[in-house]
């Protein structure tokens, strides 16, 4: 399959950019100035006047409490400054010509450098945990495979439900594996050009059963489009089969999602494509002979994911986009019927919150799918441990409409899946937090919450930390008993931030199933 490129070529972001913003969201914002704030001498009020005019142009305003004095001064401010056309050497601040008022003033930037210097904190204080985590098994029972010959990087797993099998790539062999119950891996096609980060299942109008595997290119930051989506048919793919291209010269393709978003009867795709400084989420059109034709949808950096759905109920497909880096936020992109869609926020967040997850579910049984969405990517310039960081509910209050109702803090959350384990009838929640706090309370690695009511939560620390570092999870009836099972997938080695700690797990098991064991 070919692609035909209508528009732009796609580009670019998210991991690692830098804390404060994700930057390509300032082409629009670089050049406009404020100068007329007078200045009055009063450190606190000039730093607040000044921030409030000048950081909220382009994303929501990061409260001075939020990062710790040491990452404002040397890593936010810094990064910041030449956006406002301010150079730096080190943490001092100068203008080639002294005369430039473009951006900001000189004046006005050392206001709001001082601002920070005086009023945010040395360190962050931990978040409280509203209720203790029990330390059992809360019903489930550890599974494993044999272990690899080398160390593991596990960076996909997916279940296909059509297949009864769980897909999974290992960084370091460029292979995908398929594993049945029997945990066994066997190979699928020949090694791919880059880790495969998502994995996509359907099957076609024939009923074969196909699969969509997108190859990041770069697994670090950096604008450089040699990441793929490739295509296996999966009902006749062997170790030596060749994946066919559906997309090339993409720059970190993260997710991979289908829908018939014209609605001529055909699958198109939409690709989530990330770099450094650019990026945006991009529609692949599927023409009648079968090739794509690409189209943008936004160019808005950092999506971390999006989830297709008829959000206004009018019978076309939409998308739900969450954004990671930058102006993080919710968005909600309504097709109009005509190939495009239009936009519209539905929540934003701060650029430190490292958004990383999210799904929509109906928590307390009122027909509204509330959302479900973990902040925690932490391998931004501000590696610290974060109060905010963790699970949060938001009450669909109705028309997509959000209001926080809950939140539990977990350093370094990534990712959080809902599902009725326990078969009560109500949503319990499984979470993975790949930045937890590992020196100090490695047990916030995973955590399942039990729901007792209506967002009330029972915290479960299940004892696996040693058995991974943990990138990857997905929920599937793995044994076939009609019970939800957790499959966790081991990124062993690597994209650590706490200096001097030393993985204690083990670095040659690709992955674990927690399997169901409730009574009902």
């Amino acid at each position: 399959m070919k692609i035909k490129k209508n528009t732009i070529l796609v580009s670019y972001i998210l991991l690692g950019v830098g804390i404060f913003i994700g930057l390509s969201t300032f082409s629009g914002c670089k050049n406009k100035s404020d100068n007329n704030y007078l200045l009055t001498g009063d450190a606190i009020k000039d730093g607040e006047n000044l921030v409030q005019i000048h950081c909220t142009k382009c994303h929501e305003l990061v409260p001075y409490n939020a990062i710790s004095k040491s990452v404002w001064i040397n890593h936010a401010l810094p990064t910041m400054a030449k956006y406002f056309k301010v150079l730096t050497y080190g943490t001092q601040y100068y203008k080639k010509d002294l005369l430039d008022t473009s951006g900001i003033s000189l004046q006005n930037w050392n206001a709001i450098v001082n601002y920070y210097q005086k009023i945010s904190p040395d360190t962050l204080l931990p978040a409280k945990l509203p209720t203790p985590m029990i330390e059992d098994w809360a019903g489930f029972n550890l599974k494993k495979p044999g272990s690899a010959p080398v160390p593991v990087f596990t960076t996909m797993l997916k279940y296909n439900n059509s297949l009864n099998k769980l897909f999974t790539s290992d960084a370091s062999t460029g292979r995908i594996y398929s594993w049945g119950e029997d945990l066994n891996p066997k190979p699928i096609g020949t090694n791919l050009p880059s880790p495969v980060v998502d994995g996509l299942f359907f099957k076609d109008n024939k009923g074969i059963n196909q699969a969509l595997f997108s190859c990041i290119g770069q697994f670090l930051p950096m604008d450089f489009p040699n990441g793929k989506v490739v295509g296996y048919d999966l009902d006749h793919s062997n170790a030596l089969t060749q994946p066919s291209l559906i997309a090339s010269e993409v720059s970190r393709p993260v997710q991979t999602i289908r829908d018939d978003f014209d609605k001529d009867g055909t699958g198109d795709f939409v690709v989530l494509s990330q770099g450094h400084l650019k990026g945006g989420v991009y529609l692949y059109k599927q023409n009648k002979d079968k090739t794509f034709a690409q189209s943008t949808i936004t160019e808005q950096p950092g999506a971390v994911q999006a989830v297709a759905g008829d959000f206004n109920n009018d019978g076309w497909p939409d998308l739900m986009v969450l954004f990671g880096s930058g102006d993080e936020g919710l968005w909600l992109f309504t097709n109009d019927k005509k190939g495009g869609f239009t936009s519209k926020n539905l929540l934003r967040f701060p650029p430190v919150y490292g958004s990383s997850s999210f799904q929509l579910a109906d928590i307390d049984h009122d027909g509204n799918p509330d959302l479900i969405y973990t902040s925690g990517y932490n391998y931004h310039d501000s590696r610290i441990f974060k109060p905010y960081n963790g699970l949060y509910i938001f009450k669909n209050t109705g028309n997509w409409n959000f209001k926080q109702q809950w939140f539990y803090p977990i350093n370094g959350c990534t990712k959080a899946i809902a599902a009725d384990f326990d078969k009560d009838g109500d949503l319990d929640i499984a979470t993975i937090a790949f930045f937890a706090d590992l020196k100090n309370n490695p047990k916030e690695s995973f955590i399942y919450f039990e729901q007792k009511s209506a967002f009330n939560f029972v915290a479960h620390a299940i004892p696996i930390n040693k058995y991974g570092h943990w990138m990857t999870m997905d929920v599937a009836d793995y044994n076939g008993d009609g019970k939800p099972d957790i499959i966790l997938g081991n990124y062993s080695r690597g994209l650590l931030i706490q200096s001097g700690y030393k993985p204690t797990w083990d670095e040659k098991l690709p992955l674990i199933v927690l399997a169901n064991n409730y009574k009902e």
